[in-house]
């Protein structure tokens, strides 16, 4: 054999190891065969939702309900969310149930910290979504008295987590009262007050269609002859009956009112002496040194009990559903409590909370759940039979506002 014989026996040999060790690697590299079609008896596994947190949630707030430590460096459970999630909080403060409500309806918002005027309209627009508590351990450590309330567990489903819960107090200035009022008549009836001034200008009313049940709360004791059993659920009689009191007390107030810090300032320099107020106004004006109390007259109270709910929309559920975990957490829960003057959510935040104290819950009423007659949207089917539904009372409201 030549040596260029050789050479190319050499070149086959090399052509024929290469072309087999090519054929290896293109079988390896082969595609999978498509995944068989989706049938009845089989169907296509839906892909699985993302968990990665998205930088932010946005949030819709009653105010004093969400704080950085801007105002007090004490009182702040947003910093070291924030810096434990990456999920930066954006809050916008509202001052009525109607302005969360047409905020929400809006869009561009993940939560809100509606209360029970509120959460049943959410409910039914479509507005919010149900949670899944399986992604909220917290829950379970939530007041039993709370966890099915019927404002946000509808249809066997739960439309968000409880947050705080507390009576609509009546604020007075302790100057004018050297003594606790005992009725809400102060307020609603032209009198002369323990000053010898009356007051006649000198109170505010609430500006939301919901404190038309203030005003039915009070005739369950001064008329009970009109059979008022829930301030929520009216006849056309009883319901014409709170109107008219309410179109009586027009003359009397001098603000209704829907912003907390303005209500503060017309406490502080604008010889306002008694309304309807949250315990959040009532904490403010004592820290300012201001000569103001608060209580719960002989007829009880209204009430709120709010929970942090679920837009159907919401662009940021993980970091929102973080949040809401959050919430409950029994530190956040104590200290919001401390500082709103209002109960929490999770009974476990009464105790050993520094801010709060041992007594805290005590004082802001956890003991008189059963007396509060929690603010709940107005349906028209009621025990009654027919109620006047809340589309009613948000149009005649105003009208009594405008002294009509």
């Amino acid at each position: 054999m030549s040596f260029r014989s050789a050479e190319m026996d050499q070149r086959t040999l090399l052509t024929v190891a290469v072309a087999i060790a090519f054929a290896g690697c293109a079988k390896k590299e082969e595609p999978a065969a498509p995944a068989p079609a989706a049938t009845a008896e089989a169907p296509a596994a839906a892909p699985a939702a993302s968990t990665a947190l998205e930088g932010q949630v946005d949030i819709v707030a009653w105010p004093g309900y969400i704080e950085r430590g801007e105002t007090d460096k004490n009182y702040d459970w947003v910093t070291q969310f924030e810096q434990d999630t990456g999920c930066k909080v954006n809050v916008k403060v509202a001052g009525t149930s109607d302005e969360m409500v047409s905020l929400m309806t809006q869009g561009g918002y993940d939560l809100v910290t509606a209360s029970g005027d509120a959460s049943l309209r959410l409910i039914r627009g479509g507005t919010v979504q149900p949670v899944d508590i399986a992604r909220i351990p917290g829950y379970a450590s939530v007041d039993e008295r709370l966890r099915e309330a019927p404002w946000h567990y509808v249809d066997g489903k739960h439309y968000g987590t409880p947050y705080q819960w507390g009576p609509n107090v009546l604020m007075y200035n302790t100057t004018a009262f050297k003594d606790a009022p005992t009725s809400w008549s102060i307020v609603f009836e032209e009198q002369k007050l323990p000053d010898g001034k009356s007051n006649k200008g000198r109170v505010q009313a609430y500006d939301g269609p919901i404190y038309i049940a203030d005003a039915a709360l009070y005739l369950m004791t001064k008329q009970p002859e009109l059979g008022i059993k829930d301030p929520y659920e009216l006849n056309e009689a009883q319901y014409a009956a709170a109107l008219e009191l309410l179109r009586k007390q027009h003359p009397l107030v001098q603000r209704y009112w829907h912003d907390a810090n303005v209500q503060v300032q017309d406490f502080t320099s604008e010889g306002i002496v008694a309304s309807g107020s949250w315990p959040f106004q009532v904490n403010t004006l004592v820290a300012n040194k201001q000569p103001v109390a608060s209580t719960v007259p002989a007829e009880g109270a209204t009430g709120w009990a709010d929970t942090t709910m679920l837009a159907a929309n919401a662009k940021h559920p993980n970091c929102a559903y973080k949040w809401m975990e959050w919430s409950l957490s029994p530190k956040v829960q104590g200290d919001v409590a401390a500082w709103f003057g209002s109960v929490p959510a999770v009974p476990a935040a009464c105790t050993g909370n520094a801010l709060l104290g041992d007594a805290g819950c005590a004082t802001n009423g956890f003991d008189k759940f059963d007396k509060i007659h929690f603010w709940r949207t107005p349906e028209s089917t009621c025990a009654q039979g027919t109620c006047v539904p809340y589309s009613r009372w948000a149009t005649d409201y105003v009208a009594v506002m405008g002294g009509r």
